[in-house]
């Protein structure tokens, strides 16, 4: 997992979240507990969909997973169980509803940016999925329509054969 989260660039990605809250969304208020850095919040949006886990568990496993703890950007972890990384499924929810259309493009962006810089793909063969589907979901692709397509004439095209055998003369 510490290489997955080394790959991306987070600072960048950080900042693209932080400017869109600060132009949709009021200031925060200084009430209650304290904010959860945006990078936690990220990564674990970023981790439940890589690990398809739910917003509970991914938020359990930061309490208890220290290469989650790596990939949210926490380094040091207290002994005396502060808790200041602690993050509840509901906050993950609101941090969700935030990420407009607008913003996931900008995140896409700077993603696909960073891996063309650093030769990870190149500009001709990247593609873009950004299609939501559920886990386990039927979703039509291309690939799915062409595997279909070619099953359905393989078989049209064996019924077709059987039905034009030539018969023999009585």
């Amino acid at each position: 997992m510490r290489q997955w989260a080394d790959t991306f660039p987070w600072a960048a990605l950080v900042a693209a979240v932080e400017q869109h809250g600060a132009q949709h969304f009021p200031t925060p208020t200084a009430r209650g507990r304290a904010p959860v850095a945006t990078r936690v919040l990220l990564a674990l949006e970023f981790l439940k969909h890589e690990l398809h886990c739910s917003d509970e568990q991914i938020c359990s496993q930061l309490r208890t997973d220290l290469a989650v703890m790596y990939a949210c950007g926490i380094r040091e972890v207290q002994v005396n169980r502060s808790q200041e990384h602690f993050v509840l499924p509901e906050l993950l929810t609101q941090f969700r509803r935030r990420l407009d259309e607008t913003v996931l493009r900008e995140l896409l962006a700077i993603q696909a940016a960073a891996a063309m810089a650093e030769g990870a793909v190149s500009p001709a063969h990247l593609v873009v999925d950004t299609f939501p589907s559920e886990q386990g979901s039927q979703r039509v692709n291309d690939a799915a329509t062409l595997y279909k397509a070619k099953k359905k004439s393989s078989r049209s095209s064996r019924r077709l054969r059987t039905r034009v055998r030539p018969r023999g003369r009585p």
